[in-house]
């Protein structure tokens, strides 16, 4: 079991004064048997409002409502929490499941459908199809979980990992295209090849503890969940090529990646706007 305290800072600095909006915020871990919350303390200036509630996706989340104008808006979160995933290769598929292809029960998939839905046009979804295809070939005998980090794995090895400031998320065409792209285009690619293979997939955003270096001080990690029977769902994260495991804090999922945005919202004014945002994650010894 490990301890890790997260302090997540996001700074909006405005060059005249403007009413904020309301703004959602996605920063409290998700809480599971594998983790637990210990501490978390939420801090916005100007002072605002907050309303806590669950989603559909059973995420946590904060709504902040301002009644001042201000110059700055800062949201900093501080968390501490317990992690209990050692293992993450210890887990069971079911029988049916355990070589691909398989077929989802009908339980399952009444549930699964939405995550099984291939984004884009046909034309977008060729790339994907394209790489797939050159890493396993129909007729080929091979476990679900292995052809699932064969995929995981390539993307580490021979895709070029950016920093990407700009918001959204590139196609997955466009990533096999270019072969590179930020962790959110990679678990996006990962999802695409899941769901083409016809597999639920879903986009997980969250932190990494991982020593910063001299191009990354600290950001929001992402990766991709695929439901396994048997396992559930299993995270993978094609940025680094492995399984999620106890250096992963997942905070929130999604079924589209542009649904899960640490912190969104709206202003009213003429002014220019900057954004900083700071991410530490710091494992902690037992007191």
């Amino acid at each position: 079991m490990q301890r890790y305290k997260i302090l997540h800072r996001t700074y909006y600095n405005f060059s005249d004064p403007v009413k904020p909006g309301p703004h959602v915020l996605l920063l409290r871990p998700r809480e599971s048997y594998e983790l637990r919350i210990e501490s978390f303390k939420l801090d916005i200036t100007p002072a605002a409002s907050v309303k806590w509630h669950r989603d559909v996706e059973d995420n946590s989340v904060a709504v902040a409502v301002f009644d001042s104008v201000a110059s700055q808006i800062v949201f900093e979160s501080e968390t501490v929490i317990q992690q209990y995933q050692q293992t993450p290769l210890d887990f069971l598929v079911a029988d049916y499941a355990i070589n691909y292809p398989f077929d989802y029960s009908r339980d399952d998939l009444s549930i699964l459908t939405p995550y099984l839905e291939k984004q884009g046009d046909s034309s977008h979804r060729e790339g994907v199809k394209e790489w797939v295809a050159s890493l396993w070939q129909t007729g080929e005998k091979i476990q679900t979980y292995a052809l699932l980090d064969r995929l995981n794995r390539d993307i580490r090895q021979n895709f070029v990992y950016q920093i990407r400031e700009e918001p959204g998320v590139q196609s997955p065409a466009k990533t096999t295209s270019l072969r590179s792209g930020s962790c959110r285009d990679f678990a996006t690619l990962l999802m695409a090849a899941a769901q083409h293979l016809g597999m639920a997939a879903r986009f997980v955003s969250g932190y990494l503890n991982t020593p910063p270096s001299i191009t990354d001080l600290g950001a929001t990690h992402a990766w991709a969940e695929i439901y396994i029977p048997g396992a559930g769902w299993k995270g993978f994260d094609p940025t680094n090529g492995e399984v999620v495991g106890g250096n992963h804090i997942a905070v929130a999922v999604a079924r589209l990646p542009e649904s899960v945005p640490p912190v969104s919202g709206s202003y009213v004014g003429n002014a220019g706007s900057t954004l900083d945002v700071g991410v530490w994650v710091t494992e902690l010894t037992w007191p």
